[in-house]
């Protein structure tokens, strides 16, 4: 896949920023800029999600990547799993988030999130109360808000970069162990 509209040149300092932090321009970023209001509010609302704590941060870094595996966002599983490295989290277990049903190194309440993830992101989504209810009760009301708010919006973000034509960067190859691919049957509804 190709970009489906042009990227475009940010200012310097946020260029310079955004290499600092990450050793390359984000292309989602440099698409999106295109609507400077759009990509700062985006860029913002992602800058807060990261300052909350009531989830822990590997369930949320899985279940962005489960969501990233399921809509096919080549961009947001790279980066999320490069993010995972610089976060210290257990890159084993993010390296096979791609083929998580198969794999066995994800605890209960893991295979739980991840689930939850996936069914958050179906269309229509196919989240059951019992799935929700166990998570409630493991996690507890302010965890559970907060993972369902991350799943949405990573939700939105992963759509936006496949309908831009956004693909992976390349950020997961400074990562030691390699990340798994998807499965071709994963035993996930079918999207729309």
């Amino acid at each position: 896949m190709t970009l489906r509209i042009p990227k475009v040149e940010l200012p310097t300092e946020m260029s310079e920023n955004m290499i600092k932090q990450l050793g390359a321009v984000p292309e989602p970023v440099e698409v999106v800029w295109h609507s400077p209001e759009v990509a700062t509010s985006n860029l913002e609302f992602s800058a807060r999600l990261s300052e909350w704590d009531a989830a822990d941060a590997s369930l949320k870094s899985f279940a962005h990547m489960a969501v990233a595996a399921q809509v096919g966002c080549s961009w947001c599983l790279d980066v999320g799993y490069f993010q995972a490295q610089n976060q210290n989290l257990d890159l084993a277990k993010a390296s096979q988030v791609p083929r998580w049903r198969e794999s066995e190194v994800f605890t209960p309440l893991e295979r739980d999130v991840l689930e939850y993830a996936e069914a958050m992101t179906n269309t229509p989504p196919t989240v059951t109360d019992e799935l929700y209810a166990s998570l409630l009760e493991r996690l507890g009301p302010a965890a559970m808000v907060e993972l369902t708010a991350y799943i949405a919006f990573v939700n939105m973000a992963t759509r936006n970069n496949n309908a831009n034509g956004v693909t992976s960067q390349g950020f997961s190859d400074a990562c030691e162990i390699p990340l798994a691919t998807r499965p071709e049957k994963s035993g996930v509804a079918a999207t729309a």
